[in-house]
């Protein structure tokens, strides 16, 4: 078994001139720093998946993707209190790939910073018997907290990042030899 956990970022937002991709190279820079992974992305902008859940060559090279992967981090931003119906549609998408596996929210918004996205995302990642992990990473104002080579300065949330991706190693390995000594009975 690899030593390396593979990490798969989901980026959330579709919308045309979204800011994600900001958010997201910069979590990417992040993850890929860290020596615990091998990190990958997963872009729902480039991602067709059918919104009536009907199989199709990508849903199934999407849920390849999914059961290997042996760790998650979903990108959101927040849409109305809610996330991204792209995402909903991502997370419905699959069953038993997600099961036994742990996951981490980066969110973004304006005021609440994408915080009330990932709350709703937590009770949906339960549904589908993920982990999901304590630390948040969250960008309150968020075009206001990047410059302009896309380095953020909000010193807590960089912080954040630091202790989700390690809170997500941990759960990452631990629940990888769970699955492999005893495989999940969702």
């Amino acid at each position: 078994m690899n030593s390396l956990l593979r990490l798969e970022v989901i980026v959330g937002s579709v919308r045309p001139q979204r800011f994600a991709p900001v958010v997201a190279d910069w979590f990417l820079r992040t993850a890929r720093a860290d020596p615990a992974f091998e990190v990958d992305v997963i872009d729902l902008a480039h991602t067709p998946l059918p919104v009536e859940l009907t199989e199709s060559p990508e849903v199934d090279a999407y849920r390849e993707r999914l059961s290997g992967a042996d760790a998650f981090v979903v990108i959101t931003s927040e849409y109305n209190h809610g996330y991204p119906a792209a995402l909903k549609t991502a997370l419905d998408t699959a069953k038993h790939e997600w099961r036994g596996k742990p996951v981490g929210f980066v969110g973004y918004g304006g005021l609440s910073g994408g915080l009330r996205a990932i709350e709703q995302l937590r009770q949906v990642v339960a549904e589908i018997h993920m982990v999901s992990i304590r630390e948040t990473v969250s960008f309150h104002q968020a075009k206001r907290r990047f410059d302009a080579d896309g380095n953020p300065d909000d010193g807590a949330a960089i912080d954040a990042a630091g202790r989700l991706l390690r809170q997500l190693a941990w759960w990452g390995r631990h629940l990888r030899a769970a699955r492999a000594a005893d495989p999940y009975p969702g």
